[in-house]
C-alpha cells in the first residue's frame, strides 16, 4: 500500500477539522451581528487549500426570525462568492474578520408583525421619517418628532398609522402609499389615500422616486397582504 493512500485519511480528518472550525466561526461572526436569531445554516464549498489560504469560494447561510438592530426578519437566504477571511487569526481563537467587500445575494422575507414589531429600530423609524418628509412635508414640519403606530401591508401597497408624540393623546393620522420598484436601485412610491380630513392631489403630484443607493441591486420587491418579498444583492463591507 502507498504512502499516500496511508495519508489520506488522516488529511481528510484534518480537512474536516479545519471546516468545521472554519463555520462554527462563521456562526459565531453571524451572531454576533443580531441580536436574537431562531435557526441558522451554514453551507460551505471549499478545498482544503483554498481554506488554508483564507479563500473561501461559496457560502449559503439560512436564517429564520432573526433581529439586527431591533430590525425583525422572519426568512433569510444568502448566497456570497469569493470571499477573503483572517484565517490565521481564526485559527488561533480569535473572531472572523472580511478582509473584503463581498458581494451577497438572497432572499429576504418580512412579515406585517415583523414590521410592527420593528417600530422602535432606528433603521424602520429613519425610512418612515424620510418617506413622510416626502410624501407629507407639511406633517413632519407641523409636528417635534413622530410616534409611529402600526403597518398595514397590502396588494402593492402599505398603510401606514402615526401621531405627533406631543399631545401624547393625539389622535391617529393613517396614509395610503403604493410602493413600485422601477430598476435595481429606485422605487417609486405614491401617496394613494390618507386621513378622510387631508385631501389628496392628483396620484401623479403625489409620485416620487426613492434612490436605494449604488451598493444596492434589487431583482424583485414583491408587496402582498401580510408579507414582503426582497431579492436582490447587497454589498457587506469589512
Amino acid at each position: 500500500m502507498s504512502d499516500n493512500k496511508l495519508e489520506t485519511p488522516n488529511a481528510d480528518k484534518k480537512l474536516r477539522i479545519l471546516t468545521n472550525v472554519l463555520k462554527t466561526a462563521l456562526q459565531v461572526w453571524l451572531r454576533s451581528q443580531v441580536s436574537q436569531i431562531s435557526q441558522l445554516k451554514v453551507e460551505m464549498k471549499a478545498s482544503d487549500r483554498q481554506i488554508l489560504s483564507g479563500y473561501i469560494p461559496w457560502v449559503a447561510i439560512y436564517a429564520s426570525h432573526a433581529v439586527y438592530k431591533n430590525f425583525h426578519l422572519r426568512q433569510i437566504q444568502l448566497e456570497a462568492e469569493n470571499i477573503r477571511i483572517n484565517i490565521a487569526s481564526i485559527l488561533k481563537g480569535q473572531p472572523l474578520q472580511l478582509l473584503e467587500t463581498v458581494p451577497v445575494t438572497g432572499k429576504i422575507t418580512v412579515e406585517q408583525d415583523d414590521l410592527n414589531a420593528s417600530l422602535s429600530s432606528a433603521l424602520l423609524t429613519s425610512a418612515l421619517n424620510e418617506l413622510l418628509d416626502t410624501l407629507l412635508p407639511e406633517q413632519r414640519s407641523s409636528s417635534q418628532s413622530i410616534v409611529w403606530q402600526k403597518i398595514l401591508l397590502g396588494d402593492g401597497q402599505f398603510t401606514l398609522y402615526f401621531s405627533p408624540s406631543w399631545p401624547i393623546d393625539s389622535p391617529w393620522i393613517k396614509i395610503c402609499v403604493g410602493l413600485k420598484l422601477l430598476n435595481n436601485n429606485e422605487l417609486q412610491i405614491t401617496l394613494l389615500n390618507n386621513d378622510e380630513n387631508r385631501p389628496v392631489a392628483q396620484e401623479s403630484e403625489n409620485r416620487h422616486t426613492l434612490s436605494l443607493g449604488s451598493e444596492v441591486d434589487i431583482k424583485q420587491l414583491q408587496l402582498v397582504p401580510g408579507k414582503v418579498i426582497c431579492r436582490g444583492r447587497i454589498n457587506v463591507n469589512p
